[in-house]
């Protein structure tokens, strides 16, 4: 397929070049000069502009930070047009930023007023997950144009859920988000815990993993220095997913329940905790380094 692809961070860039190993012809553009270079260099075809990007591509994906980014993209605004004024009637957009609900419903009603098909498919999996091929996607919209995205998503990712109608993969996202923001500060404090009690992190980690204590952040992305090579937490807290990313999701849920009038002390204590990390310094850090907001000073 010829897929025009837009946005090419730590996670949009291993996923267009995964569809570029797999054999689609590829458009990409990311508003960064550096972003471009790099995924340039290794291959990945750059065009000009979002605008010369989506010329002539049966699919068009986007991968952005923020609502914002997302609205001003397709929508247009402060009388600039909106990139809906240059995809072609038929073509499939399909947004994996994570962002509003609402505002996905209304890029969607905006593009099907156009005659264009979208769906919201927001991932999980992290960049590891980018980079290897093994996103979840989380899918909200029209069952026949998630499977008209299926043979795409298939070459990004190991998992594909349709959440239901447009804006519900967003939902599912930032109540994932939500939990694990959570997760990794409940697991952050523990081992700070056993390391003030001299344990060793490692030993931990394994123990707890293996008994009731067990989740993602102690089996995929410790957030330990030293314990698990991979994570982003042995590499300084580079790369991975940001603090100030964590910090807009843990947000979006806070907003959504209180739409909703839905329950979330906890999520709304972790949100001020990772502002609290992001005031401090650390924002541009990969989220697990919350560690440092609960570890006892050395």
């Amino acid at each position: 397929m010829k897929i025009a692809f837009i946005g090419l961070g730590n996670m949009g860039g291993p996923m267009a070049l995964n569809l570029l190993k797999a054999g689609h012809t590829l458009s990409a553009f990311d508003l960064s000069a550096d972003a471009c270079r790099k995924l340039g260099a290794e291959g990945l075809p750059i065009a000009k502009s979002a605008a010369e990007s989506v010329a002539d591509a049966e699919v068009v994906i986007s991968m952005l930070p923020a609502s914002a980014h997302v609205e001003g993209l397709f929508l247009g605004g402060g009388g600039k047009p909106g990139l809906l004024d240059s995809i072609r009637a038929g073509t499939l957009v399909i947004d994996s930023s994570t962002i509003a609900a609402a505002t996905s419903r209304k890029v969607a009603e905006a593009a099907q007023a156009k005659g264009i098909a979208m769906i919201d498919a927001p991932v999980s999996g992290g960049t590891g997950g980018a980079i290897a091929g093994t996103l979840t996607f989380m899918v909200g919209g029209e069952t026949r144009d998630l499977e008209r995205a299926r043979p795409v998503l298939e070459k990004m990712g190991a998992n594909i859920f349709h959440a239901g109608a447009a804006g519900a993969g967003q939902t599912a996202k930032i109540c994932n988000n939500m939990l694990l923001g959570i997760l990794m500060i409940g697991t952050s404090e523990a081992l700070a815990l056993g390391v003030a009690n001299g344990l060793d992190p490692k030993v931990l980690s394994e123990i707890m993993r293996r008994s009731s204590g067990g989740n993602w952040a102690l089996e995929k992305y410790n957030p330990m220095p030293g314990v698990m090579e991979t994570s982003p937490a042995s590499k300084n807290y580079a790369g991975g997913f940001g603090t100030d990313l964590m910090l807009k999701d843990l947000g979006l849920a806070q907003e959504n329940a209180a739409a909703v009038r839905a329950a979330t002390p906890l999520g709304g204590l972790a949100r001020s905790l990772y502002a609290a990390h992001s005031l401090a310094g650390h924002g541009a850090l990969d989220f697990s380094s919350v560690l440092k907001l609960v570890q006892k000073p050395s």
